[in-house]
């Protein structure tokens, strides 16, 4: 049941992780219940109850499993921009509205990717193990340049905008991969023709059905011999034993890889000893300080648009999954 406030009007329940609670309970509406969850085992006893839940967890099948559990929720909040790991098919029957982390993450992982690309151009791993040898370099040992080269970037959402801005300040010639026309844009059905006239490919796209394989052994032969790889999207996005391939038989540059198949990347697999590949363990994302009070204002945000009976933002489309 509902609780009520001291109008006699009905609350809504709302469920989040109990760790949200500091940031959101002293701005919370007096329209909201809230009722936190400290550990998994409290979310699948409070998921029935929830109106609106925030649900996140590393856990992903329990996670699924406190969706499945909230028979009552009206809308789902996530942290995550990637919404692969989400129950999609049930959300849609149900009529629940999806909110994700869309944007959240843009600025860290937009800055990755541009230190993905420094760290490459100018070899700074072997300066780095220069310097734990205790050995004084006499030379660079990367001598390229981001100024005047060439970026192709998959993906036009948020994190692919900043990166193309971001080079912008670096000189570099941008050419964004995106469905609708826009200036300095190319076509989804363009860009495998062109893929050789680049220096860095960029992939920032969702991790859809669509775009499981995108990067393949015709995409990697496709590439300019010396041209650099970035992926911060997801692993199942580029077929990693091709990758791997292009890689130790210098088909490639290098690759910049914050994402990879399996996550995490267990001891001994091959990707570990590609000498052209940098592995970054998925902390792109996390290479900040501010990614729960940015979640906590958009949610609080949205709970003002779901009170007047406004759309809440960013709404994933469930049927194209992002």
């Amino acid at each position: 049941m509902n609780a009520t406030h001291p109008g006699g009007s009905a609350r809504t329940v709302v469920v989040v992780n109990a760790l949200a609670v500091p940031m959101l309970a002293p701005r919370l509406p007096d329209w909201v219940d809230l009722r936190p969850f400290p550990t998994t085992a409290a979310l699948m006893e409070l998921a029935p109850e929830a109106e609106i839940g925030w649900f996140d967890l590393r856990n992903i099948p329990a996670m699924a499993e406190a969706i499945g559990r909230a028979t009552r929720l009206r809308w789902l909040n996530s942290i995550y921009a990637g919404v692969d790991a989400f129950p999609l098919d049930l959300l849609a029957a149900r009529g629940i509205t999806l909110t994700n982390g869309a944007g959240i993450n843009a600025i860290t992982i937009a800055e990755y990717v541009v230190m993905g690309m420094l760290t490459m151009a100018k070899g700074y791993r072997d300066v780095v193990q220069a310097q734990l040898r205790e050995e004084w370099l006499t030379d660079s040992p990367g001598k390229r340049e981001l100024h005047g080269s060439r970026a192709l970037i998959l993906g036009a959402g948020e994190i692919g905008g900043r990166v193309a801005r971001m080079l912008a300040g670096f000189d570099v010639d941008v050419t964004m991969v995106r469905r609708s026309p826009a200036p300095g844009c190319i076509g989804p059905d363009e860009w495998r023709a062109r893929l050789g006239e680049f220096d860095w490919v960029i992939i920032a796209v969702p991790a859809t059905p669509e775009t499981q394989g995108l990067i393949g052994a015709a995409e990697l032969a496709a590439m300019a011999p010396h041209a650099m790889l970035v992926n911060v999207a997801r692993g199942s996005v580029i077929d990693q034993d091709a990758l791997i391939t292009a890689l130790n038989t210098d088909r490639l540059g290098g690759a910049f890889l914050d994402v990879c198949t399996p996550e995490p990347l267990p001891p001994g697999h091959p990707l570990w000893q590609v000498p052209k590949a940098h592995v970054t363990m998925h902390l792109s994302g996390h290479a900040q300080d501010k990614m729960f009070v940015r979640a906590v204002d958009r949610f609080l945000a949205n709970l003002d648009r779901w009170h007047r009976g406004e759309p809440v933002m960013p709404a994933v489309d469930l049927a194209r999954g992002y």
